[in-house]
Parts: structure tokens; C-alpha cells; sequence
């Protein structure tokens, strides 16, 4: 993000509030400021000279809870700094405080009420201006760390994470909710800790701007986002667009196709852990059949819902009818005729479009594979045991998240 984008944000705030803006990191370094000078107190004037806030200042405004505050906070004037009362609003990006901009009030002012009532209207371009420090932030920061781990420990069913992610102002009263993972087919670094920071990175860029996203987080293997209910497939589309070309470009890498695989809406956080086992059963169900497509839904994976049961294992081995099949296909010219017309309703015309093969040739293959296991692939039992052991077969390629 370069810093002209972050001073033309704040100049667009400044001429619509005119009044004097000051923008500073969370640890009270100037970012940037308006050219409006209708009003400057001496506080104001030593920051922008020395591009950081004294300690005698610092303390006064972190007195007034700036540090813990979601919501806009008035700081009264102090004579003895030579300071005029302003409001403080802090700026919060997917439940991550990322910085503050600081409102002065004029100088006939007594109250901050104008301020407050004015900031309502321009909530949209604060929130462009957090997506912007976001940006810039290091996702490699403790606290993005700290909340990272809380998030995925969440994830995984840890019942003070849950309650704690609960009470995220990003998070929280912003349901229902919606969790997806992504995946990227490339090859990871074979470093745990860089390919972790790649996830993270990758996710956490991808999805800047797209106010659905509440909060991302990487693992070794994959990263995990957490969405509002109203996200649309536009977004999604994009993120999965942006995530394939971030872990490109960060990993040094051939772009390759990445995979998005999302969950059931939930309205109660305590089933977050479930809705990740829904979405990672969803991109794994994509990567092992590109059928479903690269932005695949947990309900839409049909019989791969019944094999990702935590616990279940279920082996294409277990099917006589499989097991004798692939032993006589020798050339690989049968099973996949036979799966892809499961997949398509029994569509012989579709087959033969989607494999470049005349329709007779289908039927002598489905003769063929009748001849030899004794019985109609395309009769009911026959057919629901074939389908479920090509699937079995598949679901045992998947990647282990």
C-alpha cells in the first residue's frame, strides 16, 4: 500500500468532515494529516513537526481508553499540554486494530457531539482507510499472531478460544456466519513456519477490501476464512482469483489453481468447529474431483459428505464388483466411462461429448463392463456400490488438512 493512497484517504474524510485530521500507527507515529489547518493546537503542530506523539500526550489519551475502545472516543482539552479536545476513532479492520484518526474540534467548540454525529456519515471511507492499514500492518506482528492462533484454536474446538473469538468486535452480533478454507495446488514450502507465513500472508491480502471476510488465518497447509452469511459468489470468485495469484507471487512460484471450499451458515459460534470440518471436507471433495469445480460448497458434494465423517474410513477395496473391474481394466478405458456417467445422470451423449468418443463406443464399453462382472453397472445395487467405491477411490487421494 503506498502512503499517497493512505494521504488521499485521508484528505477525502477531511474535505467532507472540514476539520483537521491527524492519522497515527498504534504506536503513535504520523502516517498522515490534512492540509486543513482552520484548526491547530500546539499538541497538533509538535506532531506534525516531530512525527510522534510525546510521552505526556501518549499518556493522556491512553488515560481515556483509546487502546481497548471499538467506538469513536472524546478526549477532553488539556490547557496544561496545550491541547484542544478532539475525538479519537479508532480503526479496526476484521476485529484488528490497525491505527487511529484523530478529529479536532474547532476552536469555539465545547463539545464533541458535532464530531461524533458527523463521523456516522462518513463510516464507509474509515472503513477503506483500516483496509488500507491493514495492508500496510505485518501480519508477522504479535498481536495479528496472537489472534490468529486464538481464531484457529477456535476452529479446532477450544471452548475459551470460542468464547473469546465470540467477543471480537469484528465478529461479534455480525452473524450468521459462514467459514471456508482455501487451498492452492502448487507446492508448499517444505518449511513449516514459511509455508505458514505464506498461507497467512496470501489470505490476508487476497481478501482486503471484501467487507464479508471478517477474519483469515494460515496453517501449514491451507488458511481459513471466516464470512459473513451474505457473501456472494462474486466474492468468492475474487478471493479465490487473488489467492492463487498472492501465493504466486509470494512463494516464487507457477500460478496454479487454487480452491475454495465453504460451509453450512451457522448463527451460533460454538459450531464453528464444525462449519471448518464442513469446509475442509468441501476442498478436499474439490481436489480430488475436479467435477465439482474450484468453489465448491459442503452441500454440494454429494456422497464425499458421508466419506469425510471423522472416523470413517471407507475403502473402494471393500467393493467385489470394484475390485474385480479394476483389475480387468488394464487400459483405464472403462472406470471412466462408467464414473462419468454416474456423475452425469446416465447422459450417454454427454459422456461421449466430454471424452471425444462416438455414443456406440460408450454402449460397447458399458457391454463390456457387464460382461465382465456379471451383472448391470447401471442397474440399482450394482450402480450405487460402483459409484460410492469410485468416489472411496478418489476421497483416498485427498490432501490431509
Amino acid at each position: 500500500m503506498k502512503a499517497a493512497d493512505i494521504d488521499q484517504a485521508v484528505a477525502i474524510i477531511a474535505a467532507k468532515l472540514g476539520r483537521a485530521l491527524s492519522l497515527e500507527d498504534l504506536d503513535g507515529l504520523l502516517l498522515a494529516y490534512s492540509a486543513h489547518q482552520a484548526t491547530a493546537d500546539r499538541v497538533r503542530t509538535n506532531f506534525l513537526l516531530s512525527k510522534v506523539v510525546p510521552p505526556d500526550v501518549s499518556s493522556w489519551q491512553l488515560s481515556h481508553g483509546i487502546a481497548s475502545s471499538v467506538k469513536p472516543v472524546a478526549i477532553p482539552a488539556n490547557a496544561d499540554l496545550g491541547m484542544l479536545g478532539r475525538v479519537c476513532v479508532p480503526l479496526l479492520a476484521r476485529g484488528f486494530r490497525v491505527g487511529y484518526l484523530w478529529v479536532l474540534q474547532l476552536d469555539d467548540e465545547r463539545s464533541p457531539d458535532a464530531i461524533l454525529q458527523e463521523l456516522r456519515v462518513i463510516r464507509p471511507e474509515m472503513d477503506v482507510l483500516a483496509e488500507m492499514l491493514l495492508s500496510r500492518t505485518s501480519a508477522d506482528s504479535d498481536g495479528r499472531r496472537v489472534r490468529e492462533a486464538q481464531f484457529l484454536a477456535a476452529c479446532l474446538g477450544d471452548r475459551e478460544a470460542l468464547v473469546a473469538v465470540g467477543g471480537w468486535p469484528g465478529v461479534h452480533g455480525r452473524g450468521p456466519w459462514r467459514l471456508a478454507t482455501l487451498l492452492e495446488r502448487g507446492e508448499s514450502p517444505a518449511d513449516p513456519v514459511e509455508s505458514s507465513l505464506l498461507q497467512r500472508l496470501s489470505a490476508l491480502h487476497a481478501t482486503l477490501g471484501i467487507n464479508t471476510v471478517l477474519f483469515s488465518a494460515g496453517t501449514e497447509t491451507h488458511a481459513v476464512l471466516l464470512l459473513q452469511d451474505a457473501i456472494d459468489g462474486i466474492d468468492e470468485a475474487e478471493i479465490l482469483r487473488r489467492f492463487g495469484l498472492e501465493v504466486s507471487r509470494r512463494g516464487g512460484q507457477p500460478a496454479s489453481p487454487a480452491l475454495l471450499g465453504l460451509s453450512e451458515p451457522f448463527a451460533d459460534l460454538r459450531r464453528l468447529p464444525g462449519a471448518y470440518a464442513q469446509a475442509r471436507s468441501a476442498v478436499q471433495a474439490a481436489w480430488v474431483d475436479a467435477q465439482l469445480g474450484a468453489l465448491v460448497s459442503f452441500r454440494t458434494i454429494g456422497v464425499y459428505q458421508f466419506l469425510a465423517v471423522d472416523g470413517r474410513d471407507v475403502s473402494s477395496g471393500e467393493s467385489t464388483l470394484f475390485s474385480e473391474l479394476r483389475e480387468l481394466d488394464r487400459n483405464g478405458e472403462l472406470l471412466p466411462v462408467l464414473e462419468l456417467l454416474y456423475d452425469t445422470d446416465g447422459s450417454v451423449a454427454e459422456v461421449a461429448a466430454q471424452l471425444h468418443l462416438h455414443r456406440t463406443s460408450i454402449y460397447n464399453r458399458l457391454g463390456r463392463i457387464r460382461s465382465l462382472i456379471g451383472v448391470d453397472p447401471l442397474g440399482g445395487k450394482a450402480r450405487l456400490e460402483l459409484h460410492l467405491a469410485l468416489k472411496a477411490e478418489r476421497w483416498a487421494g485427498r490432501p490431509r488438512l
